[in-house]
């Protein structure tokens, strides 16, 4: 269970009342404050989000029996050994390493051959974690190259240099995306450090953050830019994949369910076996 701003009910007023505060059942800023407050006194992360060692610590819930044991916000026990997540300095965006706690929990990447894999593949299609949404403004050589089907002829010369008119062509009809006039192509276009794409997956998307991402899909890339891939990463079974192994083939298997292909391979690859080396 996690209890972050905006959740509510009988759990928030339990958190509320271990707090000291007023019991509503209404996570606002004012609980989010007090949070934050309680867990740097109590050597949490003290991001404000209410997770189990948050909730074990103050006597929200009870502990837990399965292997997978929360002992710190940062710091997951799987199969008995510690992720010390402070390895990463330097190597991921300190803005990226905040963020990674809550997805380990909620989509299950939670061991150090898991997070390997996922943080390789956000590292390359994001640009190390520089890019938080899909890059449109291509050339007409560039639209006849990366879409030669959607620009056949001269039509690539109308589109080029023009995000807009290029995402709402090329996604249109597809997706869940309405036709090209509607430009949902473009307002659902790719985002995210795994470039979440399409109005269905960020309806599906919304669902599982409690979110509304289909009004504001800017929120894929300024406040879910990881939470998105690990979304994607778990709703495409690639928590099993990474399971395989810590070879170059488990690495070719998730780019390939990730890119459609194996571009950038070498770069996943030579990720994954950094990123590897400092979880393990």
């Amino acid at each position: 269970m996690i209890l972050k701003k905006g959740s509510k009910g009988e759990e928030v007023k339990k958190l509320q009342s271990k707090l000291g505060l007023v019991a509503d059942g209404i996570f606002g800023a004012g609980t989010e404050k007090k949070l934050k407050e309680w867990q740097m006194k109590n050597g949490l992360s003290a991001d404000g989000i209410a997770g189990p060692a948050t909730l074990t610590k103050l006597g929200v819930i009870g502990g837990t029996t399965t292997p997978k044991q929360v002992v710190k916000e940062d710091v997951i026990i799987p199969n008995g050994g510690p992720i010390d997540l402070s390895r990463l300095k330097g190597h991921v965006p300190d803005a990226v390493i905040t963020q990674i706690p809550t997805v380990m929990e909620k989509f299950e990447i939670n061991t150090p051959l898991r997070l390997a894999h996922f943080l390789a593949q956000c590292g390359h299609e994001s640009g190390n974690f520089r890019a938080v949404q899909e890059n449109l403004n291509y050339s007409v050589h560039g639209l006849k190259r990366i879409f030669p089907k959607y620009f056949p002829g001269n039509l690539a010369e109308s589109y080029a240099r023009n995000p807009e008119k290029i995402a709402s062509k090329v996604y249109g009809g597809r997706m869940g995306n309405g036709d090209e006039s509607t430009k949902d192509g473009f307002k659902f276009r790719g985002r995210g450090y795994i470039q979440l794409t399409g109005k269905a997956n960020y309806t599906a998307f919304a669902k599982a953050i409690g979110e509304d991402t289909i009004s504001n899909p800017d929120l894929v890339a300024t406040k879910y830019p990881l939470a998105s891939a690990a979304w994607f990463f778990s709703k495409n079974g690639l928590n099993e994949v990474a399971d395989r192994g810590a070879d170059s083939a488990t690495v070719t298997a998730v780019t390939k369910r990730v890119n459609g292909g194996t571009i950038g391979l070498a770069d996943r690859i030579k990720h994954f076996h950094e990123y590897y080396k400092l979880l393990s």
